[in-house]
């Protein structure tokens, strides 16, 4: 046993998990109501698979949508695969887990963002430090809110950085 408990990687983890739950859902029951993702990855990851044109045009991260066209949701333990719609263009895509920075579902203002440590340990691994943990973003009341009518503006959800609010 270590010397330490790896809050960071635990967190990370847990947080994962839950986006696999989620889609494992929405793959088997459709997306409910107003739901959808915005989910920003890493397109250099080394699982990650999609077009080349595509990483081409996404150099270092991609954000896609899941909205109203997706096929193929596949879910798996490292990752999920999707097809999505680029200008009438249908692309598979896979997705590793660990190469997802944000999840965010508007709808409900939930997200989730990943933040990496870029310099590694004197001993050349990479450890999180608490500048690591995943940032939880707002979460949904606990009752949800009514559907704006038509006439009424629609306001984006704002991803909120929690920071400033680390001891």
């Amino acid at each position: 046993m270590t010397g330490t408990i790896d809050y960071g990687n635990l967190m990370h983890s847990a947080m994962r998990g839950l986006i696999k739950k989620v889609l494992t859902d929405v793959a088997a029951n459709g997306l409910p109501g107003a739901h959808h993702f915005f989910i920003t990855f890493d397109t250099h990851h080394p699982d990650a698979e999609l077009a080349d044109w595509l990483s081409d045009r996404y150099p270092g991260e991609m954000t896609v949508v899941m909205q109203h066209w997706y096929d193929k949701l596949e879910v798996g333990d490292d990752g999920f695969g999707v097809t999505l719609n680029f200008g009438d263009a249908p692309e598979p895509l896979y997705v590793p887990y660990d190469a997802i920075k944000t999840f965010v579902d508007p709808s409900v203002e939930f997200g989730l963002r990943f933040e990496t440590q870029d310099e590694d340990d004197e001993d050349g691994s990479d450890t999180p430090t608490e500048n690591s943990l995943p940032d939880i973003l707002p979460t949904a009341p606990a009752t949800p809110a009514p559907a704006p009518a038509a006439s009424e503006d629609v306001k984006e959800a704002e991803v909120v950085s929690l920071d400033s609010f680390r001891k």
